[in-house]
C-alpha cells in the first residue's frame, strides 16, 4: 500500500503548510517514498478518515498519524535503519525545543506575508482564510501587514538573534549534517520564500547562510 501525506495547498503546485513542509523533507531524509493529495483550506472532508481536521496527515499503508511531531516520531521509531532525525543522545529532546521555537513565531511570521497567501488562493479559500485569519488576529488582514518593511528590522535583530547565535560555529542547526531540527525551521522558510517575495532574511546574515545551504542540499 502506497505511502500518502495529505498535503495544505493552494494549487496542486503550491504547497503552504510548514508543518507538511517538515515531513516531506523527513520522509525524503529517511528515503521514505510517498505520495501526497493535495487539500484546499474549505478542503477538510478529505481527513475526515483522520479523526481530526488538520494537515499534516500520514497514512502509512493503513497507519494513519496526524500532527507534524507526531509523524516524525513515529517515523523515526518505525523505520530505525534509515538515516536518523534525532541524531545524538538527546536528539528527540532537542529536535522538539526546536520546532516548539520556531511554532511560538509563526503567528507574528504570518503577518509578514498574509495578503500574499490571500492572493494566491480561489475565490472560496480566499473567503475562508480571510474570515479565519482576521478571527484569528482581531483585524483587517491588510492592517496586518500593513508596515512590514520596518517591522521586519526588528523581527531579524531580536526575534532571530537565537538561531543567528546558533549557527556561527556550523553548518547546520543540528551540526555537521541537516536532520530535523534543520527541517522544523526551513520548513517555516520553505513557506514564507514560496508563498511571497518578501524575503524575511537579509544576505550576509548567518541563517540567510543556512537556508541557502539547505536549499542547495534539499534540491
Amino acid at each position: 500500500m502506497a505511502r500518502i501525506l495529505y498535503d495544505l495547498c493552494a494549487s496542486d503546485s503550491l504547497r503552504l503548510s510548514p508543518y507538511c513542509w517538515r515531513v516531506k523533507f523527513s520522509l525524503a531524509h529517511k528515503n521514505l517514498a510517498f505520495k501526497t493529495i493535495p487539500v484546499g483550506f474549505t478542503e477538510k472532508y478529505k481527513l475526515k478518515f483522520s479523526g481530526q481536521n488538520l494537515v499534516p496527515v500520514l497514512d502509512d499503508g493503513g497507519t494513519v498519524i496526524h500532527d507534524s511531531w507526531e509523524i516524525v516520531d513515529y517515523l523515526e521509531d518505525t523505520y530505525p535503519n534509515a538515516p536518523k532525525l534525532f541524531p545524538g543522545a538527546e536528539g528527540r529532546l532537542l529536535a522538539k525545543l526546536t520546532a516548539e521555537w520556531i511554532n511560538d513565531k509563526h503567528k507574528e511570521l504570518l503577518s509578514f506575508f498574509v495578503l500574499d497567501i490571500l492572493n494566491k488562493l480561489d475565490l472560496k479559500d480566499q473567503k475562508y482564510f480571510r474570515k479565519s485569519r482576521e478571527e484569528r488576529y482581531g483585524i483587517r488582514l491588510e492592517d496586518l501587514q500593513e508596515g512590514r518593511e520596518n517591522r521586519i528590522r526588528e523581527f531579524r535583530k531580536v526575534k532571530l538573534a537565537p538561531l543567528r547565535a546558533h549557527l556561527t560555529d556550523r553548518q547546520f542547526i543540528s551540526g555537521r549534517e541537516p536532520a530535523y531540527g534543520d527541517f522544523a525551521i526551513f520548513g517555516t522558510f520553505q513557506w514564507a520564500r514560496l508563498v511571497s517575495n518578501f524575503d524575511l532574511l537579509e544576505q550576509g546574515d548567518p541563517i540567510h547562510d543556512w537556508r541557502e545551504r539547505m536549499i542547495n542540499r534539499l534540491y
